[in-house]
């Protein structure tokens, strides 16, 4: 990375760090949904995989964009939080955005980032405008699928723009419960609304009130579903030098030995 692209870096990232805190939450889609029009909706011109829940959901990313980029997918992967980079969050093709495509991705974003501001009470927040540079680095990749992990909840989160074919529902707990709800049904039912009209839902095995809303909620929506331990399972699993294997009995056959 060249000096100018390094400091060009390092200045996005005060310039996101200034916005309104990722840890303080405003539960509404209103301000992420004008910044996304203004952009053209970058979120829907490819097919994406929404990851939610409360448990796995990075792990989970990352091996479903590491099985479709070794099937020749070009795949673009939104996760959170980082490291050490906010560069981190954002990949293509199973690795951290380049710098200048992350600094692209900003200069088309930044235009609209005070308009906005000035348009609501709240302004746009740290996890929103990088949420929307990764919707813009991926259509202009540009990417054939993303996958974007929830950054919280689900229903009211940012990356919840996106109109998703697959929603993945992981192990849902009592967690932000300041936000989410007191009780796990409550919780639930927030996660839940990541689940999209005619969707497919991949769900993990919940403990009966998060199953219970999850399910209900598929069905008001009228989405196929796939539960772990009916319409597919996990038969094994086994560390290996730098990861895994699994096999996993799936809804057509069953695959072994993926790494």
């Amino acid at each position: 990375m060249s000096a100018d692209d390094n400091a060009r870096i390092d200045a996005i990232e005060q310039a996101l760090l200034a916005r309104w805190p990722e840890a303080r939450i405003s539960p509404t889609l209103e301000r992420i949904a004008a910044l996304t029009d203004m952009l053209g909706s970058p979120q829907l011109t490819y097919p994406t995989i929404h990851v939610g829940g409360t448990n796995g959901k990075t792990t989970t990313s990352r091996m479903i964009d590491s099985l479709l980029f070794e099937m020749g997918l070009r795949t673009g992967r939104f996760t959170s939080p980082h490291l050490e980079s906010y560069l981190e969050r954002i990949s293509i093709n199973s690795s951290s955005i380049d710098p200048k495509a992350a600094i692209f991705a900003y200069n088309d974003v930044a235009p609209y980032l005070e308009l906005m501001d000035s348009k609501f009470e709240n302004p746009i927040s740290f996890f929103e405008a990088i949420t929307a540079m990764a919707f813009v680095a991926f259509a202009e990749h540009p990417v054939d699928i993303a996958i974007i992990e929830v950054g919280m909840g689900g229903q009211w989160d940012a990356t919840n723009v996106v109109d998703a074919d697959v929603s993945v529902l992981m192990p849902i707990g009592l967690d932000h419960m300041e936000y989410l709800g007191n009780t796990l049904d409550e919780i639930a039912q927030t996660k839940a609304g990541i689940i999209k009209a005619g969707g497919f839902i991949v769900m993990a095995e919940q403990k009966p009130e998060a199953a219970k809303e999850l399910l209900r909620r598929a069905a008001e929506v009228e989405a196929d579903i796939a539960r772990e331990g009916i319409e597919y399972s996990l038969d094994a699993r086994a560390i290996a030098v730098g990861g895994q294997l699994i096999s996993i009995n799936g809804l057509n056959e069953k695959y072994d030995e993926i790494f």
